[in-house]
C-alpha cells in the first residue's frame, strides 16, 4: 500500500465558499460579502474551518481515488475521527495542495483501523491546515475473505 496520496491542486472560489457555508447554516457575513471580509481584516472572503472536507471530495484526484489507490472500498469504510490543526486562514483565491499520509493501520477484531493525516498548503507552500482522520474499514458486512482479507479468528472455534 502506498504511504502518501497527492491531491490535486485545488483553488478555493468565493461562490464555493457561499454554498458551503449556507450548506452549514453560516450566518457570518464575512463567508458571503467580500466588503464584510475586507472590513474583518480578511484579503478576501475566507473558507469556513472545515472548507477542507470540500478539497477532499470536489477534487480532480479525490478521497474515492484515495480509497481506489490504497485499496479501499468506500462501501466498508466508516469515517470513525476527525480533527483539525488549524495554521492560517484560506481565503478566496488560493490554491491548496493537499497530502495524505497514512501515518498507522491495525486491526482490531474484524476491522482495519487507518490514521490519516493530511497536510494542505496553499500557494506560497504554508501550511493553513492539518488533519487527522481514522478510516475504519469493516469486514463484517461482506465477510473478511470477501472483503480480500484472510480470515485471522472464527467465533465459531
Amino acid at each position: 500500500m502506498d504511504q502518501e496520496f497527492h491531491y490535486a491542486p485545488f483553488r478555493i472560489e468565493a461562490g464555493k465558499i457561499r454554498e458551503f457555508a449556507l450548506a452549514l447554516g453560516l450566518r457570518n457575513p464575512v463567508y458571503f460579502n467580500k466588503e464584510a471580509a475586507l472590513d474583518a481584516g480578511y484579503p478576501d472572503i475566507p473558507a469556513p474551518p472545515t472548507y477542507t472536507t470540500v478539497i477532499d471530495f470536489w477534487n480532480e484526484r479525490d478521497l474515492y481515488q484515495l480509497f481506489a489507490v490504497w485499496g479501499l472500498d468506500p462501501n466498508d469504510i466508516l469515517h470513525g475521527e476527525q480533527s483539525f490543526d488549524y495554521e492560517k486562514d484560506m481565503i478566496s483565491g488560493d490554491i491548496i495542495s493537499a497530502t495524505a499520509v497514512l501515518t498507522d493501520r491495525f486491526d482490531k477484531k474484524d476491522k482495519g483501523f487507518y490514521l490519516i493525516e493530511t497536510t494542505y498548503r496553499n500557494q506560497d507552500h504554508e501550511i493553513v491546515r492539518i488533519g487527522r482522520s481514522t478510516l475504519i474499514e469493516r469486514r463484517e458486512q461482506h465477510g473478511a475473505e470477501i472483503a480480500g482479507h484472510p480470515k485471522t479468528s472464527s467465533y465459531a472455534d
